[in-house]
């Protein structure tokens, strides 16, 4: 019997890669959020494979323990750094997908401190449909890790966006890619932070351009994994205040 066709642009498996470097109090939450984007997802189109891969980035705490208990793939980096996490997690879906060529497979990014909306997947899927190899997606902070001050003032530089603007923006934490674009491109680098940022610019050399995503809420604290990155963009904004 043909396997039947689950989307228009041919995507039979969708891999989520959430690296996390001692994010036990949050990660429950990115995990439950990812599950019900993945719920609803497969309950839009039968048959859809949800693969959701947790990368251990040098993780001292009950990271682990939290991601294991969400009954999800958990694998360590062969790196450090989310560069190397995020390539890592890919590594996996690569092997996971002989069944279908790459052209099938969707990668997802999200971070073990972010929490997606219920659309994200789908959102992501249905621009497949239309031919879009790459979905950016956007991310505000959550408003209780926030000042007042320093909130409105987020809420002043980023207005609700149209898509022109969205796709403006690269964070590795709201981020979809067609696995083969992806492989095509070199992957993540494995460096130790804007890998987000090097791997949408392999991919626009490659031809390859983006197309909006929905917004994803994640976490407004300013001491973050990395140096620079989303943490140290909010450390920027309230020094101005």
């Amino acid at each position: 019997m043909d396997e039947p066709a689950l989307t228009a642009g041919g995507i039979r498996r969708v891999g989520v890669v959430v690296p996390a470097h001692d994010e036990e109090a949050l990660i429950g939450g990115c995990l439950a959020a990812v599950e019900r984007s993945a719920s609803l997802a497969r309950g839009a189109r039968p048959g859809l494979e949800v693969l959701v891969v947790v990368v251990l980035d040098r993780c001292t705490d009950g990271t682990a323990a939290a991601a294991v208990g969400a009954g999800v793939c958990v694998v360590t980096s062969a790196g450090a750094g989310v560069g190397a996490a995020r390539r890592t997690g890919h590594e996996v879906l690569a092997r996971w997908q002989p069944l279908h060529p790459a052209a099938r497979v969707w990668a997802a990014s999200t971070d073990a401190d972010t929490e997606v909306p219920s659309g994200w997947l789908l959102q992501q899927l249905e621009a497949a449909d239309d031919g879009a190899r790459l979905v950016l997606g956007t991310v505000r902070p959550r408003a209780v890790d926030l000042e007042v001050a320093v909130l409105k003032a987020w809420e002043a530089r980023h207005p609700a966006a149209g898509p022109a603007d969205d796709v403006v923006h690269v964070h590795g934490a709201n981020l979809g890619v067609r696995l083969d674009a992806y492989l095509a491109a070199g992957g993540y680098p494995a460096v130790t932070e804007h890998e987000d940022r090097l791997l949408v610019e392999a991919l626009r050399a490659q031809g390859v351009l983006p197309v909006a995503g929905t917004r994803a809420v994640t976490s407004g604290r300013r001491q973050g994994r990395v140096a620079g990155g989303f943490s140290g963009y909010l450390r920027a904004l309230a020094a101005t205040l």
